[in-house]
Order: C-alpha cells, then sequence, then structure tokens
C-alpha cells in the first residue's frame, strides 16, 4: 500500500513540475544572456542572468542588478551559449624555385633559396538566436487588471 502511495504522489510531483514552465527559467546558468519581454513596455530588457526564484527573477544591466516580478513578464528569452564564435584560419606556403625549374637566380649562378610567405585570419560567426524559456501561461492574471 505505501509503495502505490509513493508513487502516486512521486508522479503528481512530476506532473506540477511539468506543467511549471518557470522551472526552465530557475535552472538557468548564472552569466545567461537573457531577454525579458515585461508587460506593456515596449522594448524588452536584455542582461545577464543572475537568479531567480518563484517571485521574481534578478538580471545585471550595464553592472546593475534589476529584479523583475514573475507576474510582470510576459517572455523570457535566453541566448544559448555556443562556445567561441571565433574562427581562425592559418595558411603557410612555401615557394621553391628549384622544384619550379626556374633558371637560376644570383650573383654567383647559384639557385635562389625558398621563400615562405604566411597568412592568417580571424573572422566571428554570428550570436545563436534567443530561444523562448518562459511565457505567461494564457488565462494568467494580468497585472493592474480589475473588475468592474
Amino acid at each position: 500500500m505505501r509503495r502505490i502511495l509513493f508513487l502516486v504522489l512521486a508522479s503528481a510531483v512530476a506532473a506540477v513540475c511539468a506543467d511549471d514552465p518557470w522551472i526552465g527559467v530557475t535552472k538557468l546558468n548564472s552569466g545567461t544572456e537573457i531577454r525579458v519581454v515585461k508587460k506593456g513596455a515596449s522594448q524588452p530588457v536584455i542582461g545577464k542572468f543572475d537568479e531567480a526564484n518563484d517571485e521574481r527573477v534578478v538580471l545585471v544591466v550595464k553592472n546593475q542588478q534589476i529584479a523583475i516580478p514573475k507576474d510582470q513578464i510576459d517572455r523570457l528569452d535566453a541566448r544559448p551559449s555556443a562556445g567561441s564564435r571565433a574562427k581562425v584560419e592559418s595558411k603557410t606556403t612555401v615557394d621553391d624555385p628549384q622544384a619550379a625549374k626556374e633558371p637560376p637566380v644570383g650573383m654567383d649562378g647559384h639557385p635562389g633559396t625558398p621563400s615562405t610567405s604566411s597568412s592568417t585570419s580571424v573572422s566571428f560567426g554570428e550570436k545563436p538566436d534567443f530561444q523562448t524559456v518562459y511565457r505567461r501561461p494564457l488565462g494568467a492574471p494580468k497585472t493592474g487588471d480589475t473588475k468592474k
């Protein structure tokens, strides 16, 4: 009987956690770049994730911590970390005049010495797009709504 009760309770807890989209926000790593769309705001707030609890999310914008209450958030997006965006490419070529069967070059008719040239280029890829972590559930009450 206890085993059945335990299984029922465990599955109920799992169902509640699976239905709560806020769980994904609380599991974000500190320092992750996030975008918060607040209710009624024309521009989202973009910063680095610091922490979150059941009531609010804290992010860092320009070295200043900002706390945004959960009930004021319409959507929260996070940019996945993709490692280094820099791509380094090096290229080295060796030109050997003897291999090209060119006539001897030099003051006393000795063949020229091989020449070496190297080039390195660095290119930067784009950041990955934001991915939605939390969206306010439909039917959730909006702040400031009053019934008449």
